[in-house]
């Protein structure tokens, strides 16, 4: 016994001096301030380290490489290294025994420290974790997921099995680090229900106070670009926390947050704004090729012209540095600048004349629409183009790619359908979605016409095509089943074979669809009614009721474009009032979930349909609220920005004709005067054909005004006054003659002239000329804003006589006699 006693303190006190020498070791790890100082110890105690040792060896590795600024770290010099390679190999022998968190901690280091995924110790790591998932807490899952989502292992199986525990353990996460990690790591394997489950989650643990939130505001916003949903409610959020971190948004983290609202369709002004103070003060520090094409890509289409001008110069000058993915941000951006600068323009051709052959099928795609909506005039550069499209639509099997093709080979000057061609597109129609179709068809089309123009030796091969195409569409309307599917097929479907083959028919689809409407897909299919200005009755009932059940659950941007439907269609459904009663009570709530500008945009839609809520109304007439719409607008597109300000200036209008009792004055002189003296337009045939007619019916050209414009500056076609007896007034002022008006330019010098007081009983008239833009697609119901301009001209005296396109042009009215007989009616009759 005394034996085994004295054997037994040997060994305990053996065991305790070398785990006294052992922590000292792990001290002496942790306390390094060097890599060198680590493959030191490393070097002199192989024989003792212990799977700890290893895991935290590697770990201090990559926490000295952190701290080190981007452009400092040695990270070759690291891997490289004897000792690491040393380490690693001790690492992979002594995996098994590693604790769980080691385990993915040493996985995270190495990935950090750029080893490959391809290295062994990678894969060992990759398994053991995988064996060991279920056991892993949630920070460690995490990291784990992480690092499988930076090896690009998306759709591995261990991902599924990720995804299934966090859908298992949701309720349970509170550490919105931790759920951002994983939404990111898991986001390509996940169903819809489980996403919402996810978007609920971070909705509520996402906080807007503190800076810390910002990386997990960016992850957040990369995981609703990773699953393609514009998730309002979050991304306002993410906005929010993004603005708050003036801080951290260095031209890198705007580039990706720029990035990311672009793919899914957000934009943020007043992002914008402090995006372009931010990057105008630090212009001068961006000299490379790599950090300029990105200020180039967020700055120029919100620069002014003294900036603008300077990017342009610096980008022509390092055009030659600018690597083939650069030119093609370059001359994405000219495009949405619609910079049309010659010399820049052939600066970026003569650099793609040696890039050209390292661009994939997507971006060659898009080179040529942006090469070509830059009007580029290079027949050289063109021809290679040519040439490469058609070696890839040799080559396709995918019919996406095939249709892009098609596509954009019909865009570049002098094409013509070719064999190949027709060929590739008959091989692939079977499979083709509706948007494809519409790509093949567009193409046909251009190239059916200019035959038509030119040598005529295709047209029967794009005719019968066509009509393959036609059956291939209709069928395809025919077997749809699921709404959604249908929705996001029609997203980017547009043009005139969409309108004039298939648009009647995929409206009946959504009808036959109809029970399949819900709240959550309101705002797609409102997109696609208005896209084609089709007034359906049962659709637009439909989305009404459905509207009124779910008010709270439909976010007010998105009720914005629901009630757009109705106001641009003209359309009452029935329970009118408490439609849109509802929907203003909403939007009225939540009026700061609006921009400015998106502000005015809703006042417009709310007045077309004649509805003016007190709350709105006193937000926008409100001299900070203008002075800020003035500081946004600098940031927005030029299309935009003439929307915003044209819907400003239509709104003051209707508030001041229709709501007097609001005290809102008239602001828009100066601009209406710019606007219709910048906007000359040659004399209109029609107009001198009609106006010619109503001289001979009143007695003389001195009875009628042409092109007249009233108070708040409508502009009415014909204008003429008669007595309280049906006799025409005339109009001593005017003395042009018609032959005088032949060739000139109208509105040159227009000025609203001062309303003269009419005698007792006469009555001012209005007669308009009502083309097919003021009708619903295939009916003779007016749209929203030709009903207000009647509705208008009416408050402003007039007797409003309206011309539709579909009566003049028709054969009851095809001889002179019977369209005198027609305007004689209209002005004389009792109304």
């Amino acid at each position: 016994m005394l034996c085994l006693r004295k054997v037994y303190l040997f060994a305990l006190r053996r065991y305790q001096a070398r785990t006294l020498s052992s922590d000292l070791l792990l001290s002496q790890i942790n306390n390094c301030t060097h890599e060198d100082e680590v493959f030191s110890l490393v070097g002199r105690n192989k024989a003792r380290l212990s799977e700890k040792h290893v895991g935290i060896a590697l770990n201090v590795l990559w926490q000295l490489q952190k701290k080190r600024p981007l452009l400092l770290r040695t990270s070759d010099y690291v891997r490289n290294h004897s000792q690491f390679l040393a380490l690693c190999v001790l690492a992979e022998n002594k995996v098994e025994h590693m604790e769980n968190e080691l385990i993915v901690d040493t996985l995270y280091s190495i990935q950090r420290l750029n080893v490959e995924d391809h290295d062994s110790l990678a894969g060992v790591l990759v398994t053991e974790a995988w064996k060991r998932l279920e056991r892993l807490s949630l920070p460690a899952l995490s990291k784990f997921a992480l690092c499988l989502y930076k090896q690009r292992r998306q759709f591995s199986p261990v991902i599924g099995k990720i995804a299934h525990i966090v859908d298992m353990k949701l309720d349970s996460i509170e550490d919105i680090r931790i759920l951002s990690v994983l939404m990111i790591s898991i986001s390509d394997v996940i169903s819809q229900s489980f996403r919402d489950r996810l978007l609920k989650k971070a909705e509520q643990l996402l906080g807007e106070e503190d800076e810390v939130y910002f990386n997990y505001a960016k992850r957040i916003t990369q995981f609703l670009q990773n699953v393609k949903l514009t998730y309002y409610p979050l991304l306002e959020k993410c906005n929010k926390i993004f603005l708050k971190s003036a801080s951290q948004l260095d031209l890198h983290n705007i580039s990706i947050i720029f990035g990311l609202y672009e793919q899914l369709g957000f934009d943020s002004a007043e992002f914008r704004l402090v995006a372009k103070q931010l990057l105008s003060e630090s212009i001068d520090d961006y000299h490379d090729p790599e950090t300029f094409s990105k200020l180039f890509f967020i700055l120029g289409p919100m620069a002014g012209s003294k900036v603008r001008e300077r990017l342009l110069v610096t980008a022509a000058h390092m055009a030659e540095g600018f690597s083939s993915h650069q030119v093609l941000g370059i001359l994405k951006t000219m495009q949405k600048m619609k910079c049309r600068n010659s010399h820049l323009l052939k600066k970026m051709v003569s650099v793609l004349h040696k890039h050209l052959d390292s661009y994939h099928v997507l971006q060659l795609i898009k080179l040529t629409q942006y090469l070509m909506l830059l009007r580029c005039r290079d027949q050289e550069l063109f021809a290679k183009l040519k040439t490469s499209l058609f070696g890839f639509l040799k080559s396709s099997v995918i019919p996406a790619d095939t249709a892009a093709i098609i596509r954009v080979l019909a865009m570049l000057p002098s094409s013509q359908v070719e064999e190949i061609i027709v060929n590739k597109a008959t091989a692939i129609l079977p499979q083709c979605n509706l948007q494809h179709l519409n790509y093949i068809a567009t193409a046909l089309i251009k190239w059916n016409h200019y035959d038509q123009l030119h040598w005529q030796n295709t047209s029967e091969l794009c005719v019968k095509l066509l009509q393959k195409i036609n059956d291939c569409g209709f069928q395809r309307l025919r077997k749809a089943g699921n709404l959604n599917l249908l929705l996001e097929e029609l997203t980017h479907v547009n043009g005139e074979w969409f309108q004039e083959v298939i648009r009647e028919q995929t409206v009946a689809t959504c009808q036959h669809l109809i029970d399949q409407v819900t709240w959550a897909n309101l705002l797609q299919l409102s997109f696609f009614l208005i896209k084609t200005n089709h007034r359906c009755p049962s659709l637009l009932d439909r989305i009404a009721s459905v509207t009124v059940e779910n008010t709270d659950k439909i976010h007010p941007f998105e009720m914005y474009f629901i009630l757009c439907l109705f106001s641009v269609l003209n359309y009452d459904p029935p329970g009118n009032e408490e439609f849109f009663e509802s929907c203003i009570q909403h939007l009225t709530s939540n009026l700061s979930c609006f921009e400015t500008h998106h502000l005015v945009l809703l006042g417009h839609v709310l007045a077309v349909a004649g509805y003016f809520p007190p709350a709105l109304i006193k937000t926008i007439f409100n001299v900070s609220f203008l002075s800020k719409l003035d500081a946004q607008l600098e940031v927005l597109s030029d299309t935009l920005k003439q929307r915003v300000r044209s819907r400003l200036m239509k709104l003051n209008r209707a508030v001041c004709l229709e709501c007097p009792e609001f005290h809102i004055p008239w602001f828009h002189e100066h601009y209406c005067h710019h606007i219709f003296y910048t906007g000359r337009s040659r004399i209109n045939p029609l107009r001198q054909h009609i106006h010619k007619m109503l001289a001979e019916i009143l007695g003389g050209s001195h009875y009628t005004r042409v092109s007249v414009l009233t108070p708040y500056y409508y502009e009415i076609d014909f204008e003429c006054i008669l007595d309280k007896n049906k006799k025409p007034l005339s109009y001593m002022a005017q003395n042009i003659l018609l032959g005088a008006l032949e060739g000139i330019h109208w509105r040159c010098d227009i000025k609203v002239e001062e309303r003269k007081a009419l005698p007792p009983g006469a009555q001012r008239i209005a007669l308009e000329l009502l083309d097919s833009k003021a009708f619903i697609k295939g009916s003779h119901h007016l749209k929203g804003e030709a009903a207000v301009k009647k509705r208008h001209l009416e408050m402003l005296g007039y007797r409003v006589i309206q011309i539709p396109h579909f009566e003049w042009n028709s054969m009851v009215l095809s001889t002179k006699g019977e369209q005198l007989e027609y305007l004689r009616r209209c002005l004389y009759e009792t109304q």
